[in-house]
């Protein structure tokens, strides 16, 4: 049985996250704002992580004293936008299953340093990933990866830089995939520590202020099948406001 309206209306939420949309069977997308930790590693993270409770590994769930939620899929603490969850164990064995067959729609949003060639475009590489040390690290290997890119504006940006918000439409889930593409394509995305441009970078946070990395999952899209029955489900996360220069 789904969790009573209650049940979501009392959820530890994170510090400035928010139910994007929920469905009648116990599934929901919520909103992660950059910064946020999509679970704690430890104990002293749970401060700021996506929910203010004890994470439990062994169920991949959050749990507390007035239930459980199912974390689905996860986010770089660095990325904002749509994650999602679940209120029972039986849903989110189903939607798991999904991810593991590639049957979820993700689109993501990104501002970049610089101007695409072509105004859409199929990015295929190959990436070796690496973690060591709890860091995890992407570069050239010989996992293919795949995504999709498309131009929604390009223009000058504050001081004169060359800008671009792109649409990534992921098509394999590689750790930094998104980040390493764009960066090989000679438009590192604004803010990205670890792959990105650090000259332009610092240049964009004196002018404007802003540090974060400029990486947003807009919308997650997918069909799936529960108790004999088809179901469709989206969740969309608005492109937050400092994207909009």
């Amino acid at each position: 049985m789904p969790q009573p309206a209650s049940f979501w209306a009392e959820l530890p939420l994170g510090r400035g996250v928010a139910v994007l949309n929920r469905d009648a069977n116990g599934l929901a997308g919520l909103y992660k704002p950059a910064g946020l930790l999509s679970l704690p590693n430890t104990p002293a993270e749970q401060g700021r992580s996506l929910l203010q409770a004890n994470y439990r590994a062994d169920e991949e769930c959050y749990e507390w004293a007035g239930g459980k939620l199912w974390l689905l899929n996860r986010l770089d603490s660095a990325t904002s936008g749509v994650i999602l969850v679940a209120d029972s164990a039986g849903l989110a064995a189903v939607i798991r299953e999904h991810f593991k067959r590639k049957q979820v729609h993700k689109l993501y949003q990104a501002l970049v340093f610089g101007r695409p060639a072509r105004k859409e475009e199929t990015w295929i590489d190959r990436l070796a990933i690496e973690k060591k040390g709890g860091q995890i690290r992407t570069g050239a290997g010989h996992i293919p990866s795949e995504s999709r890119m498309r131009v929604i504006k390009s223009f000058t940006g504050p001081g004169g830089a060359p800008l671009a918000l792109i649409q990534l439409e992921p098509r394999t889930g590689r750790s930094h995939q998104l980040r390493v593409q764009s960066a090989k394509r000679h438009l590192p995305i604004v803010g990205d520590q670890t792959y990105g441009d650090f000259g332009q970078n610092r240049a964009f946070a004196k002018l404007t202020g802003e540090k974060r990395l400029f990486l947003h999952s807009r919308s997650t899209q997918f069909n799936y099948s529960l108790a004999g029955k088809e179901h469709n489900f989206t969740a969309e996360a608005p492109l937050p406001r400092e994207f909009h220069l």
